[in-house]
């Protein structure tokens, strides 16, 4: 017998492994002696040395290479196999549908530490305080460490895992400080079996649509069957509180339920949420989680120690013991769709391991997709509908503000300089009373930095970035201008800020436009003391550079919901499911701009992000309400939004995309191509559509110039195919995509293949 090995290889194959010498010498070997099915094997490669998946058990006549050319396995790994008949079967589906090497499929679905053939089962560091200790062990100026102390406290005599308490906010130096001080102890706690789910909360009282929804679904978890459900709740109508009901009942079954969220930045507090429900083993996964805790947590999965997984978009490709609901919340958001390597999108294989578990699936969201309003169009989900929030709360009416007719608000600088703030007197009047009152205002620019543009006024002279077709993103803070930079938001190439035009030799640079930093500054000296200059209200910063840091977004939140008046100015970070129950003022700038793009995407997506914006407001008990500033208030795509709101603004959109045979209503593939020459990648293009079979029958749009020709010093051109059905695409690709990669002029190229992209 011979084993068949999917090795982690750009390959479209498997391998063929004769079997180790000892057990070569027993011919007549059982079955039972080979390596099993979903182990792990260390195998020759060439000159390396590889660890690679045993896929099956073939006979010697069945292979294609003669046996005396074959190689043996070194030595197999697991006694077990680590991956059972589902991992195996959904490796195949992601291979087959993706067009992705089996080898590689494997790649991305096991962790680090799995595929480097480590033990699985690793030990992690546990901390707990010390008996007998008081607050008299602790100096007065301590105060830090007897925070953090009281934070370890909270988890009680058996403590926390490291990677709970880091996540909660502890930092690792003081846990080794508190350590050396003999006030806590490390040590390492065997897993012990999962106890049975109790509830530590009582559930909250639901409303008719929420009791609709919540026993629709635990009818189809009782009847044990897969059915895909759409909950599309406006924003605040309490989603959350259907999933805990939901998962209230697959819980008591013994069932594990699995929850997607979009953003690393929301797992924390989605955990604290469902802790104060459920007294249960919770595990989170993101790509912030070292290797080791990522293994753990992988184990805890599989083994089924784990009962409450909450994670992001790769998490949907882990193992579990006996999943009984899968959520994705946010269902809508881009983040699910992985932008590298095997392009899958985690709401789809969502859809699909709730096939293979014959389990409930839920896309929550209050604003679906086009995608999947389809779907419930076509019978393949359930919608359910919640189109009230709880108790008194209403839905912020959003209002527009013709910027045509008012400038926008001018300040003077300290020298006597005038410049524009890029909101309107109106818009600061609103933020004025709003702040009187005692309430919070959100300030959304999904444009982070300074300002996206220096200029030259003299000669137009542009700072562009050198390795990319874009501008160079200013960085500057009054407060700081020492620290000032130009920088690419889409290779990190940093520079300084020249002091004259390198063409012209003029002194008049002006950062054009505004970002959040700018935005930031700005509403600062608007809203300072003019005797002192210092700020009445606490202007608060939410991009990615102000949580860069750890534990910065925690922190940010934890500021917030303190409740005091406060301006939050946010990019999209603000938009994605956050509970910001003081603010009743949402500020969107020029978040309308989206709908003059050339992608036929920008409308639905622009649309999503101000929905979800405006969504944070009037959230707790006071109404809220939504500004809207534009310089084209009689856009009728916006009108559309404002007054007949996001249901009928995307049943709108998805009519036309239906007249104008675009996806959903037809189904696309993606292949991109990257070389040191524009020309190179448009000639591999060129002749990858010269050898389609004659009777395709796609609609080939290319090849042409990516949106951004020029990144990070590589070229990039693009080829889409189009088809009226999804088996018809995926037939043409079976046979053309792998004689494309073997063109002689894609040779030196990186090329790419992206089902279902979500960005042309």
């Amino acid at each position: 017998m011979l084993v068949q090995v999917a090795l982690p290889v750009p390959l479209y194959r498997v391998f063929d492994y004769r079997l180790p010498a000892a057990t070569q010498a027993t011919p007549t070997a059982e079955p039972s002696a080979l390596p099993a099915i979903g182990s792990r094997v260390e195998v020759p490669f060439g000159r390396q040395t590889l660890i690679g998946i045993v896929v099956a058990h073939i006979a010697a006549a069945d292979s294609s290479v003669p046996l005396n050319k074959l190689k043996s396995i070194y030595r197999c790994l697991d006694d077990e196999p680590i991956l059972n008949a589902a991992m195996l079967k959904l490796a195949y589906w992601l291979a087959r549908y993706y067009h992705y090497p089996l080898g590689d499929v494997f790649g991305v679905i096991l962790p680090t530490l799995v595929r480097q053939g480590k033990p699985l089962d690793l030990l992690i560091t546990h901390w707990r305080i010390l008996p007998n200790i008081t607050d008299d062990d602790f100096h007065p100026n301590a105060k830090k460490q007897k925070q953090q102390f009281d934070m370890l406290k909270l988890h009680g005599e058996r403590g926390a895992s490291e990677d709970v308490l880091l996540l909660e906010g502890m930092q690792r130096p003081f846990l080794k400080t508190l350590e050396e001080k003999g006030l806590i102890e490390r040590y390492i706690e065997p897993k012990q079996a999962s106890t049975p789910v109790k509830l530590a909360k009582l559930p909250l009282d639901l409303n008719d649509e929420q009791q609709q929804a919540v026993s629709t679904i635990i009818a189809a978890h009782k009847a044990g069957r897969y059915t895909g459900f759409l909950l599309n709740g406006i924003t605040g109508s309490g989603k959350t509180e259907v999933y805990l009901q939901v998962m209230q009942a697959v819980l008591e079954a013994g069932k594990q339920v699995l929850i997607l969220v979009p953003e690393i930045g929301l797992t924390p507090q989605t955990r604290a949420r469902f802790a104060s429900r459920f007294a249960a083993d919770i595990v989170l996964l993101h790509s912030g989680m070292n290797n080791t805790h990522r293994l753990q947590g992988w184990q805890d999965c599989r083994t089924g120690h784990a009962q409450i997984i909450i994670g992001t978009r790769s998490a949907v490709l882990y193992p579990f013991a006996d999943l009984g609901l899968i959520v994705v919340d946010e269902a809508h958001d881009g983040s699910y769709k992985q932008q590298d390597t095997l392009r899958y999108h985690a709401a789809d294989v969502a859809l699909y391991r709730g096939v293979q578990y014959n389990i409930p699936v839920i896309l929550g969201t209050a604003t679906p997709s086009l995608e999947h309003l389809k779907l419930v169009d076509d019978g393949k989900l359930i919608e359910c509908q919640l189109s009230t929030r709880p108790g008194n709360a209403k839905p912020a009416p959003m209002q527009l503000i013709d910027a045509r007719l008012q400038s926008t608000h001018q300040q003077t600088t300290d020298d006597g300089a005038r410049y524009d703030t890029g909101l309107t007197d109106a818009m600061i009047g609103a933020i004025r009373q709003t702040l009187e009152a005692g309430d919070q205002v959100l300030v959304f620019l999904n444009r982070r930095g300074y300002a996206p543009v220096l200029l030259c006024e003299a000669c137009g002279w542009q700072a562009d970035c050198p390795r990319c077709d874009a501008h160079l993103t200013v960085h500057y803070s009054r407060q700081n201008s020492s620290n000032a930079y130009l920088k690419c938001h889409h290779c990190d190439w940093q520079a300084y800020i020249p002091a004259v035009c390198p063409d012209c030799g003029s002194q008049n640079l002006d950062a054009k436009g505004i970002g959040t930093t700018r935005l930031s500054e700005n509403l600062h000296a608007i809203f300072a003391n003019p005797q002192t200059s210092k700020e009445l209200y606490p202007i608060i910063q939410i991009d990615r550079d102000t949580t860069r840091r750890k534990d910065s977004w925690e922190n940010i939140y934890q500021r917030i919901n303190q409740g005091d008046p406060a301006i939050l100015v946010g990019t999209q970070m603000v938009a994605k499911g956050h509970h910001f129950p003081n603010v009743t003022l949402v500020c969107l700038p020029n978040a309308d701009r989206g709908f003059l793009s050339a992608d036929f995407r920008s409308p639905e997506h622009t649309a999503q992000l101000m929905i979800q914006v405006a969504g944070r407001a009037g959230r707790g008990d006071k109404a809220g309400r939504v500004l809207i500033q534009t310089l084209q208030p009689d856009n009728a795509l916006l009108l559309k939004l404002v007054k007949d709101g996001y249901l009928s603004f995307a049943r709108d959109l998805l009519q036309e995309r239906k007249m104008m045979g675009l996806p959903p209503h037809t189904h696309a593939a993606l292949i991109r191509c990257e070389g040191k020459t524009l020309a190179a990648t448009m000639q591999a293009l060129k002749d990858a559509i010269a050898i389609l079979p004659s009777n395709h029958n796609l609609a080939v749009l290319g090849p042409i110039d990516a949106p951004m020709s020029k990144k990070n010093s590589r070229y990039h051109a693009q080829l889409l195919l189009i088809a009226k059905e999804r088996g018809q695409l995926h037939q043409v690709l079976n046979h053309w995509w792998q004689p494309v990669l073997a063109l002689p002029s894609a040779k030196y190229l990186k090329l790419t293949l992206d089902i279902d992209p979500v960005g042309w």
